[in-house]
């Protein structure tokens, strides 16, 4: 059996999640502010997402 005290994500995997979602918000509320529609925020906020998770975990250490 595993250790129950153990975290369910390591704090570096939390972090660059956790900058991910930033980014990704970030993105798609620009992107629908700028006056697209709803659906092209939520494809450029799921890119900026995808990107940025394999940026930063490219780059943290």
């Amino acid at each position: 059996m595993s250790n129950p005290d153990q975290p369910l994500l390591s704090l570096r995997t939390a972090l660059i999640l956790l900058i991910g979602i930033v980014t990704g918000v970030g993105a798609g509320a620009l992107t629908v502010a700028a006056g697209e529609v709803l659906a092209t925020g939520f494809l450029a906020g799921g890119a900026a997402f995808a990107g940025s998770v394999l940026f930063f975990h490219a780059i943290v250490d």
